[in-house]
């Protein structure tokens, strides 16, 4: 069945995820336009197919919105470091409350279809029990938490109000190519730098806290999925199994050959104990579910790098 071409907007779009979802877009026949302040997303990410703006999503957008006549707006651009977002509250919240609000007065005055929205497992806070589903309490524990939740009460009622169409995505541990490992880069990119440098990781805590890995190329792939399904759902996209830190690392010394030992630093604030994500819903919602095992996208991941060093 031939793709439909519509034209796309992608807020973060010279980011991680946000270039894998460009490209995959780009590879299934839509137009594809870019909004990024490259704060940290970089050049080198972007498909040369896109029409790129570099523009913060706080700006004066109209200048994009006049130009195409965009029908779906893909919304990735985020402050997504919680260390950031607890040393610095108000800034956290203007990208990525007032940001999105702001994108959402364009959507609305341009007649934009519908708005697919990055969420995150933040929003969920300390589990009340694993694995953690859709109706799960929502109580974040760091502000990064509440400013990506916050939207989603915006996008409800934009909807109400305004007939604007969305789906919200909640990602667990994001994790692949492109993800920077410094600054606000999560943990995997973080050691598969030091792998790769045969440097000891740092592990924050004993270890044994778990998470979820969800590869790239899955969340983007889940992205493209909910642009024609799941209209005014929240659906978890995630792997739906556990990993603990200390897991990972004799994972990434059995994929690179290595022995190297972590060292255990104080657990940070804001810091989730455990977690796992159900994906069901994104199974029978999205027709959607991970192509990637753990072990296949660090591998992945790992061969990319390797030609970096």
């Amino acid at each position: 069945m031939e793709n439909k071409v519509n034209t796309v907007l992608v807020t973060g779009g010279a980011g991680f995820i946000g270039s894998h979802i460009v490209d995959q877009l780009i590879e299934n026949n839509h137009q594809v336009v870019v909004v990024d302040n490259f704060s940290t997303g970089k050049e080198e990410n972007l498909n040369e197919q896109a029409e790129v703006f570099d523009l913060d999503i706080r700006d004066d957008l109209t200048t994009v919105f006049s130009k195409f006549d965009i029908e779906y707006v893909i919304h990735q651009a985020a402050q997504i470091d919680i260390q950031k977002s607890i040393a610095a509250p108000d800034f956290d919240s203007d990208v990525n409350v007032t940001g999105t609000v702001n994108l959402l007065n364009y959507c609305t005055e341009y007649d934009v279809k519908k708005v697919v929205y990055a969420s995150s497992a933040a929003v969920y806070g300390q589990p009340e029990y694993l694995g953690i589903d859709e109706e799960h309490l929502v109580n974040p524990i760091s502000f990064y938490g509440v400013s990506k939740h916050t939207p989603e009460h915006y996008l409800k009622v934009f909807s109400e109000l305004y007939d604007l169409d969305y789906t919200i995505l909640r990602y667990a541990n994001a994790y692949g190519i492109r993800q920077d490992p410094k600054g606000e880069g999560g943990v995997i990119s973080i050691f598969v730098d030091k792998f790769l440098s045969g440097e000891n990781p740092t592990i924050f805590g004993d270890g044994e806290q778990t998470r979820d890995f969800v590869y790239v190329d899955d969340i983007a792939a889940a992205n493209l999925a909910a642009m024609d399904n799941g209209s005014e759902e929240i659906i978890n996209i995630s792997c739906n199994q556990q990993t603990s830190v200390n897991q990972l690392v004799d994972l990434m010394n059995d994929i690179v050959d290595t022995d190297l030992e972590a060292n255990y630093e104080e657990e940070r604030a804001g810091d989730i104990r455990y977690s796992y994500l159900i994906n069901d819903k994104a199974k029978e919602v999205l027709d959607w579910e991970p192509q990637y095992s753990l072990e296949e996208g660090l591998k992945e991941t790992f061969d990319y790098y390797k030609n970096k060093y």
